[in-house]
């Protein structure tokens, strides 16, 4: 006997479509004016910013994508229909940003030891243009609260170039009142560290989702015991197990043993509406067990 519950939640995704496609949109528009701004000027922090730009404008590009095809239906073939896959996006995006930053160490350390001449006003006026631009970005991304990981990849990604646009105008600012070159690696090695650690977030949260890891706060060794124990008519509760199509669409399966003189029915529609309320499990598939 087996009970499913079903709640995709896809009535917001035309609008975080929306939203990515702006932030796309800035930061792809932006991204070759200051790769040629860092050419121009000579600024490793610039390129940097560039280099990463790019890389958010193709993970943006991908992201969209990912909720794109997110729309298609289920099928026989694939009866969760395609929501991973911006897991999956999200997880190539961290990639991504681990391989930009351990570039921007690689060049910085080259700099330091053969010391490039920077135009620090060109520099400036175009970090200051980037940031303006990050900050467009990031409040766009960030500017309502959203669980899905993607979207937080995406907002991570640009608060990285935020941040490279800040290092460039406090680098551009130091060469122009005291000419020493060096602080442009220097300071992109710093923008590669906060890059190292978001790329490190990210990867380990959508790898979790990917290797099917149990959703934020499910014990199931906790929930068997508290449904158990706060559900009328719930004998024992065995064989848990939980993972996640996305973070919106956490899922359950369990055993379920109905004490003597209880409806089997009423007990599961009173489990599912405790997975639901306490661990926001919205999909449970249930099986009675004598």
């Amino acid at each position: 006997m087996h009970d499913h519950s079903h709640a995709h939640g896809h009535s917001h995704v035309p609008k975080k479509e929306r939203t990515i496609a702006i932030a796309a949109a800035l930061t792809g528009g932006f991204m070759l004016a200051e790769l040629v701004g860092g050419l121009l000027s000579g600024s490793l922090a610039l390129l940097a910013d560039a280099g990463h730009m790019l890389t958010d404008f193709a993970s943006l590009m991908l992201a969209w994508f990912a909720f794109r095809i997110a729309r298609r239906p289920a099928d026989w073939k694939r009866t969760y229909g395609y929501d991973r896959f911006s897991v999956l996006a999200a997880f190539v995006n961290g990639l991504t940003l681990f391989a930009i930053a351990i570039w921007i160490v690689i060049e910085a350390v080259r700099r330091l030891t053969q010391p490039v001449e920077v135009l620090g006003g060109l520099m400036l006026w175009v970090a200051l243009a980037g940031l303006v631009v990050n900050i467009a970005s990031f409040w766009v991304l960030t500017r309502e609260d959203s669980d899905n990981l993607n979207i937080r990849a995406a907002a991570l990604h640009v608060a990285g170039d935020l941040l490279g646009s800040v290092a460039a105008i406090v680098a551009s600012l130091v060469i122009l009142w005291t000419g020493w070159m060096p602080i442009d690696p220097i300071l992109s090695v710093l923008v590669a560290v906060i890059i190292l650690r978001s790329a490190l977030k990210v990867v380990r949260e959508s790898g979790h989702i990917l290797l099917e890891g149990a959703p934020g706060g499910f014990d199931r060794r906790e929930v068997a015991e508290a449904l158990t124990r706060n559900v009328p008519g719930v004998a024992e509760v065995t064989h848990v197990h939980a993972w996640q199509v996305t973070q919106e669409r956490p899922m359950a399966t369990l055993d379920l043993i109905v004490a003597e003189g209880h409806d089997a029915e009423t007990v599961k529609q009173a489990v599912r509406e405790a997975l639901r309320e306490s661990y926001g499990v919205d999909h449970a598939t249930i099986e009675v067990v004598r």
